[in-house]
C-alpha cells in the first residue's frame, strides 16, 4: 500500500523546507529527552568522512526506529540524513565554539572541499540508504570576513561550520553536484528512495 506521509527524523528545518519543496507530507519524529542524539554523531578514531556519514545516518535511522515502535503512533516509512564536510580524509563535524569556527572555516578558506550527505529510509522491516557527494570551492575568505560570518552565530550546528544558504555564499566560486544535499537533504536520492518505498507525493 503506497504511504501518504512520512517521518522526518530530523531536527532541520532546512530538511523540512526541501521535503515541501517535493510535495512531501512529513511529521517529526524527533529524539527523546532522554535520549543522547549527538552521541550518534561521535567520529571513530581513523574513520573515512563517507563511512562516517553513512554509519550515523544508518544510527538516527535504527534509533528512529526504536522510537517509533515506542511511541504507539501510526506506523509509516522513517527518513533520516547526515551531512558531513571533508577535506581529504579530515572531518569538520560542528563546530565547538568560536574558536573552533573560524578554524574551521580558515582551513576551508581558499580550498576546495567535498560535502557528503546520506540518506536513509526504513519502512517496514526494509531499508535502503543514498548517498549525495559533491565538491564546494571557496575563493580566499579575509580573516575580518570570517570573523564577522562566526559573530553573527550561523556556523553553529552546521557541520564545516557554514550554511551554503548563508552570507558566506558569496564567497563560493563553484559548486560541482547536488546545491539541495549541500544543504542536507539531497531531493534527486531522495526522491528515488521514496518512489522505490511506494510513498506517494
Amino acid at each position: 500500500m503506497p504511504s501518504t506521509f512520512i517521518y522526518l527524523a530530523s531536527q532541520s528545518p532546512r530538511r523540512r523546507q526541501l521535503l515541501d519543496q517535493l510535495s512531501v507530507r512529513h511529521e517529526l519524529l524527533l529524539p527523546r529527552a532522554d535520549e543522547d542524539a549527538e552521541a550518534l554523531e561521535a567520529e571513530r578514531p581513523g574513520e573515512l568522512p563517507g563511512d562516517y556519514v553513512e554509519r550515523v545516518t544508518l544510527a538516527k535511522l535504527h534509533a528512529a526506529r526504536a522510537r517509533l515502535k515506542a511511541s504507539g503512533l501510526q506506523a509509516a516509512p522513517i527518513l533520516c540524513s547526515d551531512t558531513t564536510v571533508a577535506l581529504g580524509r579530515r572531518i569538520l563535524g560542528k563546530p565547538k565554539d568560536a574558536a573552533d569556527a573560524v578554524r574551521t572555516l580558515t582551513l576551508l578558506s581558499g580550498k576546495t572541499h567535498r560535502v557528503i550527505t546520506a540518506v536513509a529510509l526504513g519502512r517496514g522491516r526494509s531499508e535502503a540508504l543514498a548517498v549525495s557527494t559533491s565538491r564546494v570551492h571557496f575563493a580566499p575568505i579575509p580573516p575580518r570576513e570570517i570573523e564577522r560570518y562566526v559573530a553573527s552565530g550561523e556556523p553553529f550546528g552546521k557541520a564545516g561550520a557554514y550554511a551554503i544558504q548563508s552570507a558566506l555564499a558569496g564567497w563560493i566560486e563553484r559548486i560541482e553536484g547536488s546545491y539541495s544535499g549541500i544543504m542536507g537533504l539531497p531531493l534527486y536520492e531522495t526522491a528515488q528512495l521514496l518512489r522505490q518505498a511506494g510513498v506517494g507525493f
